[in-house]
Protein backbone atom coordinates (compact mmCIF):
# COMPACT_ATOMS: atom_id res chain seq x y z
CA UNK A 1 0.00 0.00 0.00
CA UNK A 2 2.66 2.55 0.58
CA UNK A 3 3.94 2.32 -2.95
CA UNK A 4 0.75 3.72 -4.10
CA UNK A 5 0.63 7.20 -2.12
CA UNK A 6 4.73 6.89 -0.99
CA UNK A 7 7.95 5.39 -1.57
CA UNK A 8 10.11 4.19 0.98
CA UNK A 9 12.15 7.32 1.32
CA UNK A 10 8.98 9.29 0.99
CA UNK A 11 7.95 7.28 3.84
CA UNK A 12 10.35 7.24 6.49
CA UNK A 13 10.55 11.19 5.83
CA UNK A 14 6.97 11.98 6.90
CA UNK A 15 7.39 9.36 9.66
CA UNK A 16 10.92 11.41 11.02
CA UNK A 17 9.23 14.66 10.42
CA UNK A 18 5.92 13.89 12.15
CA UNK A 19 8.02 12.21 15.09
CA UNK A 20 10.17 15.22 15.91
CA UNK A 21 6.97 17.39 15.68
CA UNK A 22 5.00 15.22 18.05
CA UNK A 23 8.43 15.48 20.26
CA UNK A 24 8.35 19.39 20.00
CA UNK A 25 4.64 20.27 20.11
CA UNK A 26 2.80 17.39 21.05
CA UNK A 27 -0.90 17.38 20.67
CA UNK A 28 -2.09 20.88 20.33
CA UNK A 29 -6.22 20.90 21.62
CA UNK A 30 -6.93 23.64 19.28
CA UNK A 31 -5.54 21.64 16.33
CA UNK A 32 -8.14 19.51 14.16
CA UNK A 33 -7.92 15.77 15.21
CA UNK A 34 -8.61 12.98 13.28
CA UNK A 35 -9.75 11.28 16.67
CA UNK A 36 -12.27 13.15 17.44
CA UNK A 37 -14.36 13.07 14.06
CA UNK A 38 -13.73 8.71 14.57
CA UNK A 39 -15.08 9.48 17.92
CA UNK A 40 -18.30 11.00 16.83
CA UNK A 41 -18.98 8.51 13.80
CA UNK A 42 -17.90 5.73 16.82
CA UNK A 43 -20.68 7.43 19.18
CA UNK A 44 -23.25 7.94 16.28
CA UNK A 45 -23.13 4.09 15.49
CA UNK A 46 -23.45 3.58 19.05
CA UNK A 47 -26.97 5.50 19.38
CA UNK A 48 -28.02 4.29 15.28
CA UNK A 49 -27.11 0.63 15.51
CA UNK A 50 -28.24 -0.34 19.30
CA UNK A 51 -31.76 0.01 18.77
CA UNK A 52 -31.77 -2.50 16.25
CA UNK A 53 -30.31 -5.53 18.70
CA UNK A 54 -32.54 -6.75 21.00
CA UNK A 55 -30.65 -9.73 21.68
CA UNK A 56 -27.29 -10.28 22.78
CA UNK A 57 -26.58 -11.78 19.49
CA UNK A 58 -27.97 -9.42 18.10
CA UNK A 59 -25.34 -6.93 19.78
CA UNK A 60 -22.66 -8.55 18.93
CA UNK A 61 -23.56 -8.33 15.15
CA UNK A 62 -23.76 -4.82 15.58
CA UNK A 63 -20.88 -4.22 17.42
CA UNK A 64 -18.51 -5.99 14.30
CA UNK A 65 -20.90 -4.07 11.98
CA UNK A 66 -20.16 -0.84 13.61
CA UNK A 67 -16.32 -1.22 13.99
CA UNK A 68 -15.76 -2.59 10.37
CA UNK A 69 -17.62 0.35 9.33
CA UNK A 70 -15.27 3.18 11.43
CA UNK A 71 -12.15 1.25 10.40
CA UNK A 72 -13.23 1.29 6.60
CA UNK A 73 -14.16 4.66 6.64
CA UNK A 74 -11.24 6.19 8.61
CA UNK A 75 -9.40 4.26 6.05
CA UNK A 76 -10.63 4.71 2.70
CA UNK A 77 -11.52 8.69 3.53
CA UNK A 78 -7.67 9.41 4.12
CA UNK A 79 -6.35 7.15 1.54
CA UNK A 80 -8.78 8.52 -1.44
CA UNK A 81 -8.29 11.87 0.34
CA UNK A 82 -4.57 12.01 -0.41
CA UNK A 83 -4.76 10.74 -4.02
CA UNK A 84 -6.71 13.41 -5.01
CA UNK A 85 -4.83 15.87 -3.07
CA UNK A 86 -1.75 14.29 -4.50
CA UNK A 87 -3.44 14.85 -7.64
CA UNK A 88 -4.15 18.76 -7.32
CA UNK A 89 -0.81 19.71 -5.17
CA UNK A 90 2.07 17.41 -4.25
CA UNK A 91 3.26 19.94 -1.58
CA UNK A 92 -0.14 19.65 0.16
CA UNK A 93 0.14 16.74 0.02
CA UNK A 94 3.09 16.00 1.69
CA UNK A 95 1.80 18.80 4.79
CA UNK A 96 -1.54 17.18 5.21
CA UNK A 97 0.70 13.76 5.66
CA UNK A 98 2.61 15.00 7.82
CA UNK A 99 0.48 16.17 9.80
CA UNK A 100 -1.75 13.64 10.03
CA UNK A 101 1.09 11.05 10.69
CA UNK A 102 1.94 13.47 13.93
CA UNK A 103 -1.62 13.35 15.25
CA UNK A 104 -1.13 9.46 15.53
CA UNK A 105 1.86 9.78 17.91
CA UNK A 106 1.37 10.55 21.14
CA UNK A 107 4.57 10.78 23.08
CA UNK A 108 4.77 14.08 24.34
CA UNK A 109 1.29 14.09 25.49
CA UNK A 110 1.70 11.31 27.53
CA UNK A 111 5.13 12.39 29.10
CA UNK A 112 2.97 15.69 29.97
CA UNK A 113 -0.07 13.86 31.30
CA UNK A 114 2.67 11.38 33.49
CA UNK A 115 4.34 14.51 34.55
CA UNK A 116 1.27 16.50 35.47
CA UNK A 117 0.08 13.42 38.00
CA UNK A 118 3.88 13.75 39.56
CA UNK A 119 3.38 17.51 39.46
CA UNK A 120 0.87 17.34 41.85
CA UNK A 121 2.25 14.14 44.27
CA UNK A 122 5.53 16.90 44.44
CA UNK A 123 3.63 19.03 46.04
CA UNK A 124 2.17 16.78 48.21
CA UNK A 125 -1.33 16.95 46.72
CA UNK A 126 -2.95 13.17 46.34
CA UNK A 127 -6.17 14.35 45.06
CA UNK A 128 -5.25 16.34 42.66
CA UNK A 129 -2.85 13.64 41.56
CA UNK A 130 -5.60 11.40 41.28
CA UNK A 131 -7.74 13.43 39.71
CA UNK A 132 -5.25 14.04 37.07
CA UNK A 133 -4.65 10.14 36.84
CA UNK A 134 -7.73 9.29 35.94
CA UNK A 135 -7.55 11.35 32.80
CA UNK A 136 -5.03 8.64 32.12
CA UNK A 137 -6.17 5.50 33.13
CA UNK A 138 -9.44 3.63 33.36
CA UNK A 139 -9.24 2.23 36.38
CA UNK A 140 -10.99 4.16 39.43
CA UNK A 141 -8.24 6.50 41.23
CA UNK A 142 -10.13 7.60 44.46
CA UNK A 143 -8.88 5.62 46.67
CA UNK A 144 -5.16 5.07 45.57
CA UNK A 145 -1.93 6.10 47.90
CA UNK A 146 1.21 8.13 46.64
CA UNK A 147 2.90 4.73 45.95
CA UNK A 148 0.04 3.38 44.25
CA UNK A 149 -0.89 6.02 41.65
CA UNK A 150 3.23 6.46 41.17
CA UNK A 151 2.61 2.57 40.03
CA UNK A 152 0.04 3.05 37.92
CA UNK A 153 1.67 5.86 36.03
CA UNK A 154 4.60 3.40 35.38
CA UNK A 155 2.00 1.30 34.45
CA UNK A 156 0.34 3.34 31.94
CA UNK A 157 3.54 5.30 30.48
CA UNK A 158 4.63 1.32 29.70
CA UNK A 159 1.65 0.32 27.95
CA UNK A 160 0.98 3.05 26.26
CA UNK A 161 4.64 3.26 24.27
CA UNK A 162 3.02 0.68 22.49
CA UNK A 163 -0.59 1.63 21.99
CA UNK A 164 0.46 5.50 21.44
CA UNK A 165 3.98 5.52 19.95
CA UNK A 166 5.26 2.23 18.70
CA UNK A 167 2.14 0.97 17.16
CA UNK A 168 1.10 4.11 14.93
CA UNK A 169 4.75 4.30 13.64
CA UNK A 170 4.68 0.57 13.21
CA UNK A 171 1.43 0.99 10.52
CA UNK A 172 3.03 3.85 9.22
CA UNK A 173 5.95 2.40 7.87
CA UNK A 174 3.59 -0.52 6.82
CA UNK A 175 1.10 1.27 5.13
CA UNK A 176 1.40 4.72 5.19
CA UNK A 177 -0.83 7.14 6.98
CA UNK A 178 -3.80 5.69 5.73
CA UNK A 179 -3.15 2.82 7.68
CA UNK A 180 -1.91 4.49 10.66
CA UNK A 181 -5.29 6.51 10.59
CA UNK A 182 -7.44 3.26 10.94
CA UNK A 183 -5.53 2.10 13.35
CA UNK A 184 -6.20 5.10 15.36
CA UNK A 185 -10.41 3.63 14.56
CA UNK A 186 -9.28 0.74 15.91
CA UNK A 187 -7.41 2.23 19.16
CA UNK A 188 -11.31 4.49 19.57
CA UNK A 189 -13.26 1.47 18.76
CA UNK A 190 -11.95 -0.40 21.44
CA UNK A 191 -11.25 2.66 24.17
CA UNK A 192 -15.19 3.63 23.47
CA UNK A 193 -16.92 0.84 23.22
CA UNK A 194 -14.57 -2.27 24.73
CA UNK A 195 -15.40 -2.26 28.15
CA UNK A 196 -16.88 -5.38 30.08
CA UNK A 197 -19.76 -3.56 31.04
CA UNK A 198 -23.21 -4.52 30.80
CA UNK A 199 -23.91 -2.10 28.04
CA UNK A 200 -20.85 -3.17 25.55
CA UNK A 201 -19.58 -6.46 27.21
CA UNK A 202 -21.44 -7.95 23.97
CA UNK A 203 -21.12 -4.67 21.83
CA UNK A 204 -17.92 -3.92 22.19
CA UNK A 205 -16.72 -7.19 22.36
CA UNK A 206 -15.60 -7.32 18.68
CA UNK A 207 -13.36 -3.88 19.25
CA UNK A 208 -11.58 -5.11 21.88
CA UNK A 209 -10.77 -8.34 20.48
CA UNK A 210 -9.78 -6.25 17.29
CA UNK A 211 -8.27 -3.73 19.54
CA UNK A 212 -5.36 -6.76 20.68
CA UNK A 213 -5.00 -8.40 17.22
CA UNK A 214 -3.92 -5.25 15.93
CA UNK A 215 -1.45 -4.41 18.88
CA UNK A 216 -0.29 -8.06 18.75
CA UNK A 217 3.23 -7.78 16.44
CA UNK A 218 3.69 -3.98 17.78
CA UNK A 219 3.29 -4.90 21.83
CA UNK A 220 6.15 -7.50 21.11
CA UNK A 221 8.22 -4.67 18.60
CA UNK A 222 7.98 -2.66 21.73
CA UNK A 223 8.82 -4.37 24.37
CA UNK A 224 12.13 -6.13 22.47
CA UNK A 225 13.12 -1.91 22.00
CA UNK A 226 12.51 -1.51 25.20
CA UNK A 227 15.28 -3.54 26.37
CA UNK A 228 17.38 -1.79 23.52
CA UNK A 229 16.81 1.29 25.25
CA UNK A 230 17.24 -0.21 28.55
CA UNK A 231 21.14 -0.90 27.69
CA UNK A 232 21.52 2.02 25.66
CA UNK A 233 19.89 4.35 28.94
CA UNK A 234 22.24 2.23 31.57
CA UNK A 235 19.42 1.07 32.95
CA UNK A 236 18.90 -2.47 33.80
CA UNK A 237 18.68 -4.44 30.83
CA UNK A 238 19.70 -7.99 31.82
CA UNK A 239 16.27 -7.54 34.43
CA UNK A 240 14.47 -5.74 31.56
CA UNK A 241 14.39 -8.80 29.49
CA UNK A 242 14.37 -11.34 32.31
CA UNK A 243 11.42 -10.07 33.19
CA UNK A 244 9.71 -9.86 30.00
CA UNK A 245 10.54 -13.21 29.24
CA UNK A 246 9.57 -14.20 32.78
CA UNK A 247 6.33 -11.95 33.41
CA UNK A 248 5.50 -10.66 30.12
CA UNK A 249 2.36 -12.85 29.92
CA UNK A 250 1.20 -12.87 32.98
CA UNK A 251 -1.17 -9.52 32.23
CA UNK A 252 -4.75 -10.18 31.64
CA UNK A 253 -4.30 -8.39 28.28
CA UNK A 254 -2.25 -10.51 25.66
CA UNK A 255 -0.18 -7.63 24.98
CA UNK A 256 0.20 -4.78 27.80
CA UNK A 257 2.00 -6.74 30.05
CA UNK A 258 5.00 -7.00 27.48
CA UNK A 259 5.87 -3.13 27.83
CA UNK A 260 5.45 -3.27 31.59
CA UNK A 261 7.45 -6.72 32.05
CA UNK A 262 10.36 -4.42 30.27
CA UNK A 263 9.89 -1.50 31.75
CA UNK A 264 9.81 -3.27 35.44
CA UNK A 265 12.62 -4.88 35.20
CA UNK A 266 14.72 -1.80 33.79
CA UNK A 267 13.85 0.31 36.35
CA UNK A 268 13.15 -2.01 39.31
CA UNK A 269 9.94 -1.90 40.47
CA UNK A 270 6.61 -4.52 40.58
CA UNK A 271 3.63 -3.21 38.55
CA UNK A 272 0.15 -5.24 39.12
CA UNK A 273 -2.10 -5.74 41.93
CA UNK A 274 -5.48 -5.30 42.97
CA UNK A 275 -7.37 -2.50 40.57
CA UNK A 276 -10.91 -1.03 40.51
CA UNK A 277 -13.09 -0.92 37.70
CA UNK A 278 -16.72 0.15 38.14
CA UNK A 279 -16.66 -0.68 41.38
CA UNK A 280 -15.45 -4.27 40.83
CA UNK A 281 -11.77 -4.84 42.25
CA UNK A 282 -9.81 -7.12 39.34
CA UNK A 283 -6.94 -8.85 41.20
CA UNK A 284 -3.40 -8.78 38.27
CA UNK A 285 -0.78 -10.83 38.83
CA UNK A 286 2.37 -9.13 40.05
CA UNK A 287 4.71 -7.71 37.25
CA UNK A 288 8.64 -7.24 38.42
CA UNK A 289 10.71 -7.86 41.45
CA UNK A 290 9.74 -4.91 44.17
CA UNK A 291 13.11 -4.38 44.48
CA UNK A 292 11.97 -0.23 44.93
CA UNK A 293 9.30 1.28 45.75
CA UNK A 294 7.81 3.36 42.75
CA UNK A 295 8.84 6.65 42.65
CA UNK A 296 9.32 9.82 40.69
CA UNK A 297 12.85 8.24 39.43
CA UNK A 298 10.85 5.62 38.30
CA UNK A 299 8.14 7.40 36.27
CA UNK A 300 11.36 9.45 34.64
CA UNK A 301 13.05 6.55 34.03
CA UNK A 302 9.75 5.03 31.91
CA UNK A 303 9.69 8.57 30.05
CA UNK A 304 13.40 8.04 28.78
CA UNK A 305 12.32 4.10 27.75
CA UNK A 306 9.63 5.48 25.82
CA UNK A 307 11.27 8.16 24.32
CA UNK A 308 14.07 6.30 22.92
CA UNK A 309 12.25 3.08 21.97
CA UNK A 310 10.39 5.94 19.74
CA UNK A 311 13.48 7.67 18.60
CA UNK A 312 14.61 3.65 17.24
CA UNK A 313 11.80 2.90 15.77
CA UNK A 314 11.13 5.96 13.97
CA UNK A 315 14.48 5.42 12.11
CA UNK A 316 13.99 2.02 11.34
CA UNK A 317 11.98 2.82 8.19
CA UNK A 318 14.96 5.47 7.46
CA UNK A 319 17.46 2.44 7.59
CA UNK A 320 15.64 -0.02 5.91
CA UNK A 321 14.94 2.64 2.41
CA UNK A 322 18.66 2.97 2.72
CA UNK A 323 19.43 -0.80 2.56
CA UNK A 324 17.01 -0.98 -0.28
Amino acid sequence: MISSLYGPWECAVIIIVAFILDLIAGDPEWLPHPVRIIGALVDFLDRFIRPFCPTPGAERRGGIFAALIVVVVSFGVTFVGLFILKGISVGLFYLVSVYLAWTTISARGLSLEAGRVMGFLKVSDLTGARRSLARIVGRETGGLTEADVTKAVVETVSENTSDGVIAPLFFLAVGGVPLAIAYKAVNTLDSMLGYKSERYINFGRFSARLDDAVNYLPARITAGLMVVSSMLLGFNWRASARILMRDGGAHPSPNAGLPEAAVAGAVGVRLGGPSSYGGVVHVKPHIGDALVDPTGASVAGSIRIMYLTGAIMAGIPAVIALIL
